[in-house]
């Protein structure tokens, strides 16, 4: 039996997308003293030389970095309420429970959900003041010691296995117990592509900018509107004109009335459109009209 899918869900990345900064250069290495440039240059000597992949190679440098003095997990979700948003943030997820959907569309079921999907630790993010906003976060986590230190990756997520958690999200499996691999038909999953927005920066969205252009989703590419060398715009540009993986770029402000404040809302105004559309064609169709009598 169909499910009725009347759930909107915008996707995030989290660095240069909903903030400026790196979040280990934004709050990481001031607090352990970490000297970025070299802490960099170490991870691309892993990833050169010894054929690591990326998010492995900084998260094993952390841990050696830290090899002193470990902190807990716990000790880093309280350093992401200290990460930078960019402008418009945390106060556009306020905004829009509040007045983004009418009343009527959400007495008719209608909600829309908010996910983060990085490369970066989730237990930052978990600390930050987006998470009440969120209905589920995914990142690169660490296991803990007896002592509740930090002691080896529990869980990396590339860019490339960025999409698969889009899957999740489509089908509704937050539970990372839950196997995304089973068979769901299309009709029966919870936010089915053409339902979702997936926001990201650059190149390492990709994979998921095709997840979206092929599935009938929405993408949205932002850059820094204060990057004085336009690096991150030409990013964007190139995505959006030379490789054609998005159709949208838009700076990164969310405040009211910004451009890409402009776009989101109304590509949710057109999924809405849409769904109430479907539901009145679903409607009629399954009407049978009575019988009538010629005079």
């Amino acid at each position: 039996m169909a499910a009725i899918q009347n759930t909107i869900g915008i996707v995030y990345d989290y660095d240069q997308t909903l903030s400026p900064a790196y979040m280990q250069d934004d709050v990481i290495f001031p607090a352990f003293g970490i000297n970025a440039e070299k802490f960099w240059r170490r991870c691309a000597e892993l990833v050169q030389e010894q054929g690591y992949d990326q998010e492995l190679a900084y998260m094993k440098c952390l841990l050696d970095y830290l090899a002193v003095d470990r902190p807990t997990n716990k000790q880093l979700e309280q350093l992401g309420a200290k990460m930078s948003l960019y402008r418009g943030l945390p106060e556009m997820f306020e905004e829009f429970q509040d007045d983004l959907l009418t009343q009527e569309q959400v007495e008719a079921g209608i909600r829309v959900e908010h996910y983060v999907v990085s490369s970066g630790l989730k237990v930052l993010i978990e600390g930050n003041r987006i998470r009440p906003y969120l209905r589920a976060v995914f990142g690169c986590e660490y296991a803990e010691d007896t002592a509740g230190r930090i002691t080896f990756p529990k869980r990396v997520i590339s860019h490339t296995q960025k999409t698969q958690y889009l899957f999740r999200i489509n089908k509704g499996l937050l539970d990372m117990s839950q196997d995304v691999n089973d068979h769901m038909p299309d009709d029966v999953r919870p936010i089915p592509f053409r339902n979702m927005i997936y926001i990201g920066d650059g190149p390492t969205d990709v994979p998921c900018f095709t997840i979206m252009k092929k599935n009938g989703g929405n993408a949205i590419a932002v850059y820094n509107p204060d990057d004085a060398q336009r690096a991150s715009f030409r990013k964007c540009f190139d995505l959006a004109t030379r490789a054609q993986r998005v159709r949208h770029i838009a700076p990164a402000d969310y405040r009211r009335n910004s451009h890409l404040r402009l776009l989101l809302e109304e590509m949710v105004r057109d999924i809405v459109d849409r769904i109430a559309t479907e539901r009145k064609a679903s409607a009629e169709a399954g009407v049978v009209h009575a019988p009538r009598h010629l005079v």
